[in-house]
């Protein structure tokens, strides 16, 4: 027996648990933080108004964000099982399983890619330590990040090292691995970003960067802002993959479900605020414009930080953030399909573990080249990397998301979903009908239409 398994809820199956609440917690926010609250969250507010965003955002973090949470936390910890197997628990007989394979394809997609970006906080941060990342100019660093990017194997050589820490860890198991290192990154990337706040409101910009984020124009709510701060509460919390689902199969029978949910989707949007007190009043203070896009933190943060004094030792730390802040979303990825494979084709962890290491890094190296010898070679019009992104972001994600909500809220059994809920009835939820409500209309519609809004069809 595998040295992290112990019986669940009474079942006669052995299956690995979190040992502590703690580990519940750090598991499920490090599965959520990731670039897309430090990169994404702040270059989205950015373009879209600052505090109008933000007010939208946190909106839809509270209708869409916690109650698909719960949604994915009631199928991994009702059955205990990978997410394709909680469909088919869930609905035997019944082809709801499909949309488990979509986000199992979901995460090996999106696990390519995103180590690919990963690996540049590596380099980066490599050549922060080194000294040799202080450029001067934006212009500089621009230059500089367009020749790393269209080299033809460094980019490949850091995702495929980010992605060898990534096996490191998950082949130790959910508690020895997962649960230990989560314990441990989470706590350091919330003090990195609270130190960098700290540095961010003494400089001289930091009343405009924080009246821009935080006071809103409500003349400023448009429909694009309205569409962009539903899509980011959707991606920023990763839901439609199943990696919600997937770590609540390792629950155990006292977590309590819309708690865990409610503080994990809280966690995770404090690190959006806080990447934005970080980033802001520094933008504010140097005069570059808060919609400078994803260059903010390749080109425009780099040479911030190096204008600083002791900018070594900050950009080194900024870096390393992304690098924390990478890993944990890598390791949730996946543990989506590393479960799949232990349970359905009956593979040891380890063996499961460097199968999809092996997929993960041949597609990562493929993604990486896309910059450089292979940005000739494209589908749809699109190079590997950005087809890898469009096909799991666009596609793959919000369609996962619209049917784990749907198939929550309307196909598994009422009974069973309020047992969860109230585990077992031990609980008294006053906010239960409202969570049940939003799972079963809210969630839907608002995944429907930024999935029609990601394909083009509303503009």
């Amino acid at each position: 027996m595998n040295k992290d398994s112990k019986p669940h809820d009474g079942g006669s199956t052995t299956r690995a648990q979190f040992a502590t609440r703690l580990g519940v917690i750090a598991t499920t926010v490090g599965s959520a933080v990731g670039l897309g609250n430090i990169w994404r969250f702040p270059y989205e507010a950015g373009s879209h108004g600052g505090g109008a965003f933000m007010l939208c955002y946190v909106f839809f973090i509270f209708i869409i964000g916690i109650p698909v949470i719960c949604a994915e936390f009631i199928m991994g910890r009702g059955t205990h099982s990978n997410i394709i197997g909680a469909y088919r628990k869930l609905a035997p007989g019944k082809p709801w399983y499909w949309a488990g394979y979509m986000g199992i394809l979901a995460s090996i997609l999106i696990l390519s890619f995103y180590s690919v970006v990963a690996g540049w906080t590596l380099e980066y941060f490599i050549q922060s330590v080194s000294g040799n990342l202080d450029l001067g100019s934006t212009a500089a660093f621009h230059d500089r990040f367009e020749s790393f990017a269209s080299s033809n194997y460094r980019p490949a050589l850091f995702a495929l090292l980010f992605l060898a820490v990534n096996y490191l860890i998950l082949r130790r198991g959910v508690t020895a691995g997962i649960e230990r290192m989560s314990n441990i990154l989470m706590p350091v990337l919330f003090l990195l970003l609270l130190i960098f706040c700290i540095n961010s409101l003494m400089m001289p910009g930091a009343d405009e960067g924080l009246r821009f984020l935080f006071k809103p124009d409500f003349s400023a709510i448009t429909p694009t802002v309205l569409l962009g701060a539903m899509g980011q509460a959707f991606f920023s919390l990763s839901l439609g993959l199943g990696c919600m689902a997937t770590y609540a199969s390792y629950f155990n029978h006292r977590t309590q479900l819309a708690r865990s949910a409610t503080l994990t989707a809280s966690l995770d949007t404090l690190v959006a605020v806080l990447a934005g007190v970080m980033i802001f009043p520094a933008v504010f203070t140097f005069g570059f414009s808060p919609s400078a896009g994803p260059t903010l933190v390749f080109e425009v943060l780099p040479s911030i930080l190096h204008s600083l004094p002791g900018g070594i030792v900050w950009s080194s730390l900024f870096f390393f953030l992304l690098i924390l802040a990478s890993l944990t979303s890598t390791i949730s990825m996946s543990e989506i399909s590393i479960a799949f494979i232990i349970e359905e084709k009956k593979m040891d962890r380890r063996k499961a573990t460097a199968l999809n290491t092996c997929v993960a890094m041949v597609l990562a190296t493929l993604c990486a080249l896309s910059f450089g010898c292979l940005s000739g070679m494209t589908i749809f019009g699109m190079t590997l990397f950005n087809l890898f992104d469009y096909l799991s972001s666009n596609i793959l994600l919000p369609l996962g998301g619209m049917v784990c909500s749907f198939f929550v809220g309307w196909i598994a059994d009422r009974a069973f979903v309020r047992s969860q809920l109230t585990n077992g009835g031990t609980l008294r939820l006053r906010a239960m009908r409202v969570i049940i409500f939003c799972i079963r209309w809210i969630a839907p519609v608002c995944i429907a239409i930024v999935f029609l809004n990601s394909i083009g069809f509303i503009n």
